[in-house]
């Protein structure tokens, strides 16, 4: 079986074929760090953290790069409102970014390439550009020559002319096109600014991933990955740089992931209906939030409200408690002479129909519908009068297994009781078997207030922490 991509460069789904074997070179856009990330931008970190696991799962060794853009004119726009240097607030809002992606489940990148730790290859790359023609300088700005690569639009589906009377860009005196645009940036006085063959100044948006991924990655990678409204132009424009540069294919397969709507309006600053990350995370379970966004596959549009978290959360409970009435009952279960071997392969059959749902360009919405149907299966088996270890251990192992690809955890860390709260359950479970359901529920109120909340099952009495 082979991994099935999306390919936005083609429009249509491509079997995966690394340029090398067993490897992946993903490079995937990452924030311009001047304030805390919306859910917008958590999105994409979530998507493509969860592509990363499931390359790793099916056995690739990925080499993953995200960037973080810490000089542009946003960063500087916020230094002058702030009264603070540039540098210091790149390296909080990195500090930040990497906190709130990692509460949801975010791993770390393999390179975390900054715009100011790589200007000298980035402004090589732009002299290359000038060299080879596909530039030019004009007083202290440099511009890429857009209709000098033949190929450009492809990405968008757009011709040149198209593009022309279509894009909204602002036609500068300096321009030999309206369609040219920048690499480099003359320094406005007072502005952070590095030394360069045409004056100070800083690199433009697009250069800066082309310059990282050629170093990071090579002329050539596998994956580009970002979200939809990087495709025009940011990304048009990495393909022409690189291209042009490279003499060769920048990148073989692109993904995007869709917008998040709020209440079914298009997430925007200037309608104020964002809602950042960072907020989020300390409000609902960043689990939840993560299976949330994982709910629908990544390439269409999510809609986000507090009614549809709530309805996740109940969704992810679900599972977890199907999960947790596993282990529970483990600890009762008997080796019984029974035949259990149609369970264990049923269980086997799950696994390969995740398998077959993510191999379908990574459709997490369909793979968690199998999630579900192991936590019916699960379910189902429990309510057997005799249960097998083995089989619960298949069970067990296989809701860790795949919720990790997901890279959703259902363990929780276990918490000693005190003695006073361990004797007080023991009363309860005595209380109970003498019908005395009046002492019973006295109980749990009083554990109810110490923060331990009971589940009384069909297996047994659980409580976990409020």
């Amino acid at each position: 079986m082979s991994i099935n991509i999306y390919n936005t460069l083609t429009r249509k789904k491509e079997p995966f074929q690394p340029l090398e074997e067993g490897k992946v070179k993903m490079y995937v856009c990452g924030p311009t760090v001047y304030n805390y990330i919306h859910i917008g931008n958590a999105r994409p970190a979530i998507v493509f953290d969860t592509v990363r696991r499931y390359f790793e799962y099916r056995g690739y060794d990925v080499h993953y790069v995200l960037n973080f853009t810490d000089v542009d004119d946003k960063l500087i726009k916020a230094a002058n409102e702030m009264g603070e240097e540039v540098p210091d607030i790149a390296n909080r809002f990195i500090k930040a970014y990497k906190e709130d992606v990692g509460a949801l489940g975010v791993q770390e990148a393999v390179d975390h390439p900054r715009v100011t730790e790589n200007m000298n290859e980035i402004i090589e790359f732009i002299e290359g550009l000038i060299e080879k023609g596909f530039a030019y300088e004009a007083g202290g700005d440099v511009y890429f020559r857009t209709r000098s690569f033949d190929n450009y639009g492809k990405l968008s589906h757009q011709s040149i002319d198209e593009l022309r009377s279509g894009a909204r860009i602002e036609v500068g005196d300096k321009k030999e096109d309206p369609l040219d645009f920048t690499l480099w940036k003359d320094a406005k006085p007072g502005e952070i600014s590095w030394e360069s063959p045409w004056g100070t100044g800083r690199p433009g948006w697009h250069i800066e991933c082309s310059a990282m991924a050629k170093k990071y990655l090579g002329d050539t990678i596998d994956i580009h990955a970002g979200g939809q409204d990087l495709t025009f132009p940011h990304h048009e424009n990495e393909i022409a740089q690189s291209e042009a540069y490279n003499g060769s294919s920048f990148a073989r397969y692109w993904m995007h992931n869709g917008y998040i709507n709020i209440e079914n309006e298009k997430m925007s600053k200037s309608l104020g209906n964002f809602v950042l990350a960072h907020d989020l995370v300390k409000k609902h379970d960043p689990q939840v939030i993560r299976f949330f966004m994982l709910s629908v596959q990544y390439r269409h549009p999510i809609n986000f409200s507090d009614e549809l978290l709530r309805g996740a959360k109940s969704s992810f409970d679900r599972i977890k408690n199907g999960f947790e009435n596993v282990k529970h009952r483990k600890k009762t279960s008997l080796n019984l002479q029974v035949n259990h071997k149609e369970w264990i392969e049923e269980i086997d059959s799950y696994k390969e129909k995740f398998i077959q749902e993510m191999d379908d360009d990574f459709n997490t919405a369909n793979a968690i519908s199998v999630i579900f149907d192991l936590t019916k299966s699960a379910n189902l088996y429990l309510q057997g009068e005799q249960t097998h270890t083995e089989v619960l251990e298949s069970y067990e192992q296989t809701f860790k297994e795949l919720m990790n690809v997901l890279g959703i955890e259902l363990e929780t860390q276990e918490e000693l009781l005190d003695e006073e709260i361990e004797a007080l359950l023991e009363e309860r479970v005595l209380a109970r078997k003498q019908r005395n359901f009046e002492r019973a529920d006295q109980i749990r109120d009083e554990l109810k207030a110490r923060n331990i909340i009971l589940e009384d099952t069909s297996q047994g009495t659980r409580w976990k922490r409020g």
